[in-house]
């Protein structure tokens, strides 16, 4: 008898080790590290945020957030540093410029991206689409032609344009190929390029003021921290110069830009979630494959059209994904 009960002792302890061990996963709280390279990009931490609720994920529950946010590029490297000492376990990039500063932060802890301006392969995020290869992994915003076709909807939105002037922060990392990407498709379209080029808010005005006297008939304004963070002043500056606008992210025209043509970036940082539910439950990061954006739109707000006098074609707007009236 006291032989049985022992053996039947064991033998339960022995079935119960699983259920304990599965109950103590379920109970443990994730923490996931977000670094924003600006407040400005509120949006896409929302939208993150979404997509891992839409995922069974409770912040409070069984997951922690971890957020941070530059208010300048050069504080990135020691806020990745900080998530990295609090040992979270990802870290989601909510911005292209965050990338670089986690990945020399870490080469452990899981890093899922949205490439928002930069090919991942040609940065050197990642070996390769379908196989990574290191300890990042996620989407690009970027699609092929897209820069072309945003310089082509531009052009055909203002009749007879010639001249088009180029928003860009020189400064800024890893953009060498889209703004390459850039003056081809100008070149292409038989447009003359002017470069505005803005590292820092106090340039910005004297960079509107120079594309007004130099006669460019339109602007592109290349997204990076810099630009999301001036937003407001650009767009206010583009409608003062009556400057027809094309910009990269969805964002921009929400807050009274005329018209951007790309993923939908919001879209995208939804489904960074994927890859965070993923990486959880196991998965390597290096065996992840990256996503290009499934999803590209047009969308036109017909207001700021209107405050600069500007009638959009109707082969533009029979495009259109979306017109705001």
């Amino acid at each position: 008898m006291r032989h049985t009960g022992i053996v039947l002792l064991v033998t339960l302890s022995l079935l119960a080790t699983p259920f304990d061990a599965e109950a103590q996963a379920q109970g443990k709280v994730n923490r996931i590290g977000i670094l924003s390279p600006s407040p400005a990009n509120s949006g896409r931490v929302e939208a993150i945020r979404q997509g891992l609720q839409a995922l069974g994920y409770v912040e409070g529950g069984n997951i922690a957030i971890e957020r941070r946010d530059a208010t300048r590029e050069a504080d990135l490297p020691a806020l990745a540093g900080e998530l990295v000492r609090l040992g979270v376990d990802v870290i989601v990039t909510a911005g292209s410029a965050s990338i670089r500063p986690a990945m020399r932060a870490t080469t452990s802890i899981p890093i899922v991206m949205v490439a928002d301006n930069a090919d991942p392969v040609v940065a050197g995020y990642v070996i390769s689409y379908a196989r990574p290869g290191g300890n990042v992994t996620g989407l690009t915003g970027l699609s092929l032609d897209v820069t072309a076709k945003r310089m082509e909807l531009l052009k055909e939105s203002v009749p007879g344009m010639s001249r088009v002037a180029v928003l860009r922060n020189p400064a800024s990392p890893d953009r060498e190929t889209l703004w390459s990407e850039t003056t081809t498709a100008a070149r292409t379209l038989g447009l003359q390029l002017h470069a505005m080029d803005v590292a820092n808010p106090g340039q910005l005005e004297s960079s509107f003021a120079a594309a007004a006297r130099e006669r460019a008939d339109g602007i592109i304004v290349i997204r990076d921290p810099l630009t999301n963070t001036l937003r407001p002043r650009i767009i206010a500056l583009a409608a003062r110069h009556r400057l027809p606008a094309m910009y990269a992210s969805r964002e921009f025209v929400d807050a009274g830009g005329l018209m951007v043509y790309g993923s939908n970036v919001f879209d995208l940082y939804r489904r960074t979630a994927v890859y965070v539910d993923k990486i959880l439950k196991g998965a390597k990061p290096s065996e992840l494959p990256v996503e290009r954006a499934e999803q590209l739109e047009l969308v036109i707000n017909l207001r700021a059209a209107k405050a600069i006098g500007l009638a959009i074609p109707p082969s533009v707007l029979a495009r259109t994904n979306e017109i705001i009236q």
